[in-house]
């Protein structure tokens, strides 16, 4: 079943964790590709999913955590990027891309951009 997408830009401001995934072969954002949250949990070192979702046709998605649901801690973004780059008619060198992050102030906002092409990727702390 289709996760929830984006609704509006007053809801994407409000969150504190958002990004953007961008076809850099086209220079296009990369639609419905599926992506996920999650939190290591300490101790054991185990990753907790705390959120799914799809890009919307700009490339972006609801906010993965909304302002006040944030703890200190290390994340990581899991981009299904195979999934996708078969979707375009392409095979990828990268069948996902795992972006881990520290959150250190949880009041924050965080925009933590993906970049894709079937053989490379970039991303960055954005504002």
């Amino acid at each position: 079943t289709p996760l929830p997408q984006a609704g509006g830009t007053s809801e994407m401001a409000t969150g504190l964790l958002t990004t953007h995934v961008l076809n850099m072969a086209t220079g296009l954002p990369a639609a419905s590709l599926a992506l996920r949250l999650a939190r290591l949990q300490e101790p054991g070192q185990q990753w907790i999913e705390l959120a799914q979702r799809w890009t919307d046709k700009d490339g972006r998605c609801l906010p993965l955590l909304a302002l006040g649901h944030a703890e200190p801690g290390t994340y990581k973004l899991h981009f299904e990027t195979a999934a996708y780059w078969q979707e375009q008619g392409h095979t990828s060198f990268y069948p996902f891309v795992e972006v881990v992050f520290t959150i250190t102030d949880p009041v924050q906002k965080l925009h933590v951009p993906l970049l894709i092409s079937p053989y490379s990727y970039t991303t960055y702390r954005g504002s």
